[in-house]
């Protein structure tokens, strides 16, 4: 039996994507670093980026084949970001990186926020008391476990909860 694991799983892999990915400035030193980048996000700003989405999904693809330091590209999002009202695209990131710290600890039936750290702390206790794991595919899980641990953003902008979860649905929506 794998209890949540596929849960820890998504949610090591979604934060992930939110802190090494593209040009966030949203700290991926982990819970005990300082808490750059993390903003108490606003309602329009939250609209804005749901409004957004149609078209960062459209240079998605252009992305994962430059990366981000072609300028056309790079000029690209930043007109993008402005369409939507934002100062360049890596002001949209942040928001982006702050509204998936979010959307990382939504339970997906309640809709209630969870610690994504205590879902994974859970999860490890769960992989470590599995005898169903071998040993060499444990010790890889418990490896993979303590570091999303230790590289887990905490919620700073204890508000930003609310306000994602007045929004979740369209946030679902948009990043089908």
């Amino acid at each position: 039996m794998r209890h949540a694991f596929p849960l820890a799983a998504s949610l090591i892999a979604c934060l992930t994507l939110s802190f090494v990915g593209l040009t966030t400035g949203v700290n991926a030193e982990g819970r005990d670093g300082p808490a750059k980048g993390h903003i108490q996000l606003t309602e329009t700003q939250v609209m804005n980026f749901i409004a957004a989405q149609q078209d960062v999904a459209r240079l998605a693809g252009k992305l994962q084949n430059a990366g981000d330091r072609a300028p056309a590209l790079r000029a690209e999002l930043d007109s993008v970001a402005k369409k939507y009202g934002f100062s360049n695209f890596r002001e949209l990131d942040q928001v982006a990186a702050n509204i998936s710290i979010v959307m990382a600890g939504l339970n997906p039936d309640t809709g209630e926020f969870i610690d994504p750290v205590d879902v994974i702390k859970q999860e490890l206790e769960n992989v470590k008391g599995d005898n169903s794991i071998s040993g060499e595919e444990k010790e890889q899980i418990v490896a993979e476990l303590i570091e999303a641990i230790q590289i887990s953003p905490a919620v700073v902008h204890r508000d930003n909860i609310e306000l994602v979860k007045s929004h979740r649905k369209a946030i679902d929506k948009v990043l089908e």
